[in-house]
């Protein structure tokens, strides 16, 4: 989406995961390409990134990140209540990136707009864009054709119930390599 190396290495994201345990949809699974779809989608998989839904990226750097910033995001996190979406739709980010949209976006936009207050330092994408768009991407830089058979493929399987009981931390190890989560807040 537009980030350089640089940025990947000196921030991590804020995502809701959508773990298996709190999705109603035997199609969306963790470790494991979709049916119909090859190994098309879920690009970010093998970087040990699951499906999620981003929160805020980037942020501030690893190393930066200590007790007192945990202990304020536990609380900020803590305060606001778990809740159920659906992943109802597609969407595309021009050809390259295949997504899933909530039905309701209200949620994940207000989570962005908690942690963004918290933390003006670190806007949305660096600032990027004007609207954010909550979203999971599925397929990102893959052949549009294969992306498209794949997206058929996902939409009888749509709407996806799912319910955000927390929000993780993930950091890069190194360098285009894995990411691992650091820290997980478990919603109201």
């Amino acid at each position: 989406m537009g980030f350089g190396v640089w940025q990947m290495l000196t921030s991590c994201p804020w995502q809701v995961s959508v773990p298996r345990a709190f999705c109603s949809s035997r199609f969306l699974r963790p470790n494991r390409p979709w049916p119909g779809t090859g190994n098309v989608l879920m690009p970010m998989r093998p970087l040990g990134i699951p499906a999620h839904v981003t929160v805020l990226f980037p942020f501030m750097p690893p190393e930066v990140i200590g007790p007192p910033v945990l202990g304020d995001l536990g609380r900020l996190f803590g305060a606001v209540r778990r809740f159920r979406f659906e992943l109802a739709r597609t969407g595309w980010f021009g050809d390259e990136v295949l997504w899933l949209a909530p039905r309701d976006s209200a949620p994940f936009r207000a989570l962005t707009r908690c942690v963004y207050e918290a933390f003006p330092a670190f806007p949305p994408f660096g600032g990027r864009h004007a609207d954010v768009i909550p979203h999971l991407t599925v397929g990102n830089g893959r052949p549009v054709k294969d992306m498209r058979a794949a997206e058929k493929s996902i939409q009888e399987h749509l709407p996806i119930e799912a319910c955000a009981a927390a929000v993780t931390l993930m950091t890069e190890q190194s360098c285009g390599g894995q990411w691992a989560r650091a820290a997980r807040f478990t919603l109201a």
